[in-house]
C-alpha cells in the first residue's frame, strides 16, 4: 500500500535523475580530486599529506553511512538527503576556499559527512518508489554513476587545472547540490511512518574511532618516526579495545549498526569481503595513476585525466551488460567475468613503465572499470534479492560501507608504501641532503620542474616510479584475493 501511494504522488524519472545527480556528485569527489591533486600539491605544498586528502573523505564517508540509513528509517528520506546535500557543498566550498593542505582535509572531512548521506539514500529511495521486478534495472543505473563520475571527472579535472583552477574542481559542485535538493524538494512525496525506534550513537561512535585508528595508522606506516613512537601503541590499544566494545555493544543492542546475522549468509559473507578488496583497487588506481601521469611519464593533467577516463568507459558498460547477464548465467558466472577483468587491468599497472604510455595506463583502467561494473552489479543486485525486505537497506547499506572501508584502507594503506619506497630511495643516494620526500611537489608543477637540474630530476622521477610500481603490485595481489573470493560464491540454481 505504502509503495502504491509514493508511485501515485512521485515523479520517479524526476526523483531517480535527481538521486543519480546526488550519487554523482559524492562517487566524482574520487577521480576529479586524484586529477587536480599534482596542481594542488604544487601550490599548497605537503606532499607527504597527499593520502589525507582522500582519507579524510572516505574515513567520514565510511564512518556515517550506516548512521544516516538508520536516520532515514526515522525521519524519511527526504530530509536526510536535503541536508546531507547541503553539509557536501559546505565542505566543497571550504575545500575551494583552502589555503593550506591542512584547511584542504579538514573541509574534505565536511564533505565525507556528506557524502555518508547521499549514498544510502540514492540506492534506499530507488528501493521505495521501484518495485522488485523494476529494481534490478534501476540499480544497473545507479551502478554505472561510478562508472560516469570516472568519464566526465578526470576529464574535468583536467580542464579545470589547465584551463581555470584547481579550486573550480570543488565548486562545480555546488550548483549540481542545488539542482539535486531542487528535484527532491519538488517531486518526491513520502509518507513517513513514525516508528519507536533508537539510533545507535555508541556503536557508531565506537566504529568510527576503530576505523579513524586504523587508518592513522596505515597512513603513517611509512614513518618510522611515528612507527618507533608511543603514538603506534597508543593507537593499536584504542583499535583493539574500541572493536572489543563494539563487538560486544552490537551483540546486546535491538538496533545494531552492523546486524551480525547479515555475515552468516555465505553470499553476503563474500560480496560483502570482496567489496573490501576491490575498494581498495579502485582507490588505488584513482589516486595515484595522474601522479604516475603527470610526474614519471610528464604528461599533462589532461592526459592524467583521459587515462582515467577510460575507466568510467568500461564501467557503466559492464553495469548495463550485468544486468542481463545475471539473469543468462547468474550472479557467481558473472562476478567471475569481472574477477577476470580486475586481474587483467592489474596486470597492465604491474607492467606499466613511462616508455609504454598513457595508452597502457588507460587500457589497464579501462579492464578495472569493466571489473567494477561486472562485480559491483552482481553484488548488490545478488544480495537485495537474497534478503527480506525489512532488512534489505541495512544488508545494501553494509555492502556499500564495505567497499568505503575498502577505500579508507586502500588509500591509507597504499600511501603510506609509496611514501616509503619514495623515502628509501632518496635516502640511497648519497650528496642529496636537499632532496626530501615534499620534493615531489616540484616534480608535479610543470613550471617548477623545468627548473630542476637533470639529477634531482632524476632521482625523483625513479622514487615515485618505484614507489608507484609497489603500489601497483599491491593492485595485482588485491585483484588476485578478489578473485579467490568470487570462486566460493554459493551456486544457486538459475542464478
Amino acid at each position: 500500500m505504502r509503495e502504491k501511494i509514493l508511485r501515485q504522488k512521485t515523479h520517479r524519472p524526476f526523483v531517480l535523475a535527481s538521486v543519480m545527480l546526488g550519487m554523482f556528485l559524492a562517487a566524482i569527489e574520487g577521480t576529479i580530486v586524484a586529477t587536480a591533486m599534482p596542481s594542488i600539491v604544487a601550490d599548497l605544498g605537503g606532499f607527504s599529506l597527499y593520502s589525507w586528502v582522500f582519507s579524510s573523505y572516505i574515513l567520514t564517508n565510511a564512518s556515517t553511512v550506516l548512521i544516516f540509513g538508520k536516520l532515514a528509517d526515522i525521519y524519511g528520506r527526504k530530509p536526510i538527503f536535503i541536508g546531507g546535500t547541503c553539509i557536501f557543498l559546505i565542505g566543497s566550498t571550504l575545500s575551494g576556499f583552502s589555503t593550506s593542505m591542512e584547511m584542504l582535509i579538514a573541509a574534505r572531512f565536511i564533505q565525507g559527512v556528506g557524502a555518508g548521506a547521499l549514498m544510502p539514500m540514492a540506492t534506499t529511495i530507488v528501493g521505495d518508489i521501484y518495485n522488485k521486478t523494476e529494481r534490478a534495472k534501476i540499480q544497473g543505473y545507479l551502478s554505472s554513476v561510478w562508472g560516469i563520475s570516472a568519464v566526465s571527472g578526470p576529464l574535468l579535472g583536467g580542464l579545470f587545472v589547465d584551463i581555470l583552477n584547481w579550486r573550480y574542481v570543488f565548486w562545480m559542485n555546488i550548483p549540481l547540490g542545488i539542482l539535486a535538493m531542487l528535484g527532491i524538494v519538488l517531486f518526491l512525496h513520502e509518507k513517513v511512518e513514525k516508528k519507536g525506534q533508537t539510533i545507535n550513537y555508541k556503536g557508531t561512535t565506537l566504529l568510527f574511532i576503530a576505523v579513524s585508528s586504523l587508518m592513522i595508522l596505515l597512513t603513517e606506516s611509512g614513518n618510522k618516526e611515528i612507527l618507533q613512537s608511543p603514538v603506534t601503541l597508543g593507537l593499536l590499544s584504542i583499535l583493539i579495545i574500541s572493536l572489543t566494545l563494539f563487538y560486544i555493544h552490537e551483540k546486546r543492542v535491538d538496533t545494531p549498526v552492523m546486524p551480525f546475522e547479515l555475515w552468516r549468509k555465505r553470499l553476503i559473507f563474500i560480496a560483502n569481503i570482496t567489496s573490501l578488496t576491490t575498494g581498495m583497487i579502485i582507490i588505488g588506481v584513482s589516486s595515484y595513476l595522474p601522479a604516475f601521469v603527470q610526474g614519471v611519464m610528464g604528461e599533462t593533467a589532461t592526459i592524467a585525466g583521459f587515462t582515467l577516463t577510460m575507466m568510467s568507459i568500461g564501467w557503466p558498460i559492464a553495469s548495463t551488460i550485468a544486468g542481463r547477464l545475471l539473469l543468462k548465467i547468474g550472479y557467481r558466472k558473472t562476478s567471475l567475468l569481472g574477477g577476470i577483468a580486475l586481474l587483467t587491468g592489474s596486470l597492465f599497472f604491474y607492467f606499466l613503465t613511462p616508455e609504454r604510455g598513457p595508452i597502457w595506463a588507460g587500457t589497464g583502467s579501462l579492464f578495472i572499470g569493466i571489473g567494477m561494473g561486472l562485480t559491483s552489479t552482481s553484488f548488490i543486485v545478488a544480495i537485495q534479492s537474497n534478503v527480506k525486505w525489512e532488512i534489505r537497506g541495512i544488508a545494501t547499506a553494509s555492502n556499500m560501507f564495505m567497499r568505503s572501508l575498502g577505500s579508507a584502507i586502500g588509500v591509507a594503506l597504499l600511501g603510506g608504501i609509496l611514501n616509503k619506497q619514495i623515502q628509501q630511495h632518496i635516502n640511497q643516494i648519497e650528496g642529496n641532503d636537499h632532496v626530501s620526500l615534499d620534493s615531489i611537489n616540484i616534480l608535479l608543477d610543470p613550471v617548477e620542474r623545468e627548473k630542476l637540474s637533470n639529477s634531482v630530476e632524476t632521482i625523483l622521477q625513479e622514487g615515485l616510479t618505484i614507489g608507484l610500481h609497489t603500489v601497483y603490485t599491491g593492485l595485482f595481489v588485491l585483484a588476485l584475493l578478489s578473485f579467490i573470493f568470487i570462486l566460493f560464491m554459493p551456486r544457486y540454481k538459475n542464478k
